[in-house]
């Protein structure tokens, strides 16, 4: 088996303590995360070999950035050092019905003012066999998303699988844009990931009969989500995450996926949440484990599904779980009794 590369941006996130509003704390606490750094820590946990890809500074604060994915046995050695600074987000924790906040401060930061000849893609994806991004990246800038073009025609070019999780993010750019830039992504990516609102976002693919503000979702509309998307790019397979928000602290939380033809519904977990942020890395991490593992389709959404169960129960980015751990609760252990 090889190497899974990921590639994007590692943030610097700043989040009050517990659940004191921004307006509130008068300190914040520091860790790091981002999409696909969750998906290479997720991996590392799990066994596999994965490495990172971005742009750092060379200051202390991109040092530590490296240091936070370097302690779970991710491969740094391909990040580049240069640029002026790091990526920030700031995290305001919700509860009950005032839902969770986030604020980026991400502008002009390493990856996004890097250049194309930053990167050398065919050494990079050398031993490779699977390469992640998400909708995140080529959102950042314009050359971010000319760099990500070049990353999937190049490994279009080795035969490697290309996994992108679509990732919407309305604070970053427009609907319009981002259909744009990832419809002329996706004719080089194999398995799609989606959330039960980026398909309408990014591709205006809509599930019929659902309405996510509610929690009310339709199972065939979303077997004619990913149907549609197979469709129109000729994806390989597509894994949508079925969340069903009862408020800020309590989702039910699910998932379907297209492969071969068929569609595959994994059970339902009614998730008490201590933190959301990284949930649908954690699902994408699993299913590229599932995937790369051989499992059975169902056996594969299962796997991501609890990954990402366990991950809403973990402070900050990073799912910090073992594959032990993660079949024990897809194989129906959901007790949460105490282990000893």
């Amino acid at each position: 088996m090889g190497k899974i590369i990921t590639f994007g941006e590692i943030m610097l996130r700043l989040a009050p303590e517990g659940y004191y509003r921004f307006v509130q704390s008068q300190s914040f606490g520091a860790t790091y995360g981002g999409g696909e750094a969750n998906v290479a820590v997720s991996l590392a946990n799990f066994g596999m070999d994965a490495a990172y890809v971005t742009k750092l500074p060379k200051h202390e604060i991109g040092q530590a950035a490296v240091n936070s994915l370097r302690q779970f046995g991710v491969d740094t050695s391909h990040i580049v050092r240069g640029g002026s600074r790091v990526g920030i987000y700031f995290l305001e924790k919700g509860a009950s019905q005032r839902p969770s906040k986030v604020i980026y401060d991400r502008a002009n930061s390493a990856i996004a003012t890097a250049a194309e000849t930053d990167f050398n893609w065919n050494a990079i994806f050398d031993g490779v066999c699977w390469f992640h991004f998400t909708g995140i990246t080529p959102a950042l800038s314009d050359s971010a998303a000319a760099i990500t073009l070049n990353a999937v025609k190049a490994a279009r070019e080795k035969g490697i699988t290309v996994s992108c999780d679509l990732n919407y993010r309305k604070n970053l750019w427009s609907k319009e844009k981002a259909g744009e830039i990832m419809g002329a992504l996706m004719p080089f990516v194999d398995v799609c990931i989606a959330n039960e609102e980026d398909a309408a976002d990014v591709f205006g693919i809509h599930a019929q009969d659902t309405d996510v503000t509610s929690g009310s979702i339709s199972h065939e509309g979303y077997k004619e989500v990913a149907q549609a998307l197979i469709d129109r790019f000729k994806f390989k397979k597509v894994a949508i995450t079925l969340r069903e928000s009862i408020s800020a602290n309590d989702n039910n939380w699910a998932a379907m996926y297209c492969c071969e033809g068929k569609f595959y519904f994994s059970r339902k977990y009614a998730v008490h949440i201590v933190d959301r942020v990284g949930g649908g890395d954690s699902f994408g991490a699993g299913l590229i484990y599932a995937n790369l593992k051989g499992l059975a389709p169902q056996e594969s959404i299962e796997f991501a599904v609890a990954a990402s169960c366990l991950k809403h129960t973990i402070e900050g980015d990073f799912n910090q779980v073992s594959v032990d751990e993660v079949q024990k609760l897809a194989g129906g252990d959901a007790s949460g009794r105490v282990q000893r």
